[in-house]
């Protein structure tokens, strides 16, 4: 849907933990308060929102009071667990102020692998809370995903996935970078911001540098990789900075902001 004739749109939404926790691994209020009131706003405005959010782990172990974030199993699990809790009370508490109403979905890998009957199950499921004017908040459920079988890995890669499966017409990855760079700008002070990709070339997956934030398993490959998914089934793809909620009003509208990378569609 083009959404400069005024049409509404589908928009499946990805915040990184970078976006929604402080380095402590405790939440950032300011930011997700921001984030909900303007994913709200754009509800009210008639577009069906979707939002991956990821930082269960970031939450739990900061909850818990670890002093990093784990790296071994079980207590990865753990601090999921008691993430989920938070994270859902805080969108819970957030949305609820704005009459809406969300719903949680965890999943792994088989739940939306290949065709079968457990992936159906969840479009049917997705779209019925859409219908029922349900904002849906999808994660992939850390607490059992430990393996290549059931884990899908990123959260890049799963709202990638989402988009795909119920046809949606924008992704937006919020994370701790404005977009795609001609290099890492970390490393690069003179590195130029990509406003536009029309093509995800051999040269452009080349500009893929390095792994995400201390708190995030994602990193800009995982996000190239994404694009390339969500292009190639019809729809756009925005990358932005998720320390200022408010672009995703330019990115609804079509405005410039971040990195868009052009949704090839298929004629008629």
């Amino acid at each position: 849907m083009e959404n400069e004739k005024g049409l509404t749109m589908r928009i499946v939404i990805k915040v990184g933990t970078s976006t929604l926790a402080h380095p402590t691994g405790r939440l950032n209020i300011q930011r997700i308060e921001l984030l909900c009131k303007v994913m709200s706003d754009l509800k009210n405005a008639g577009h069906q929102i979707i939002l991956v959010s990821s930082g269960a782990i970031a939450m739990g172990f900061g909850k818990l009071n670890l002093p990093e974030r784990p790296k071994d199993v079980p207590t990865k699990q753990a601090s999921a667990a008691v993430g989920q809790c938070e994270l859902m009370y805080t969108y819970d508490k957030l949305f609820t102020e704005y009459n809406h109403t969300v719903a949680q979905l965890l999943i792994t890998r088989p739940d939306i692998a290949g065709g079968g009957r457990r992936r159906e199950n969840f479009h049917v499921t997705l779209e019925r809370l859409l219908e029922l004017g349900a904002l849906p908040i999808i994660n992939e459920n850390d607490t059992v995903a430990t393996d290549e079988i059931t884990s899908i890995g990123d959260n890049d890669t799963l709202a990638a996935i989402v988009t795909c499966c119920i046809k949606a017409d924008l992704l937006v990855l919020l994370s701790d970078i404005d977009g795609l760079y001609t290099a890492n700008p970390h490393t690069h002070p003179d590195a130029k911001l990509i406003p536009l990709v029309e093509d995800i070339t051999p040269e452009v997956m080349a500009l893929a540098d390095g792994a995400g934030s201390a708190l995030g398993t994602g990193g800009m490959s995982t996000k190239l990789r994404a694009a390339r998914m969500v292009t190639s089934s019809g729809a756009d793809m925005v990358i932005a900075n998720g320390a200022h909620p408010e672009l995703l009003y330019d990115i609804a509208e079509g405005r410039a902001a971040g990195t868009r990378f052009a949704a090839h569609r298929q004629e008629a």
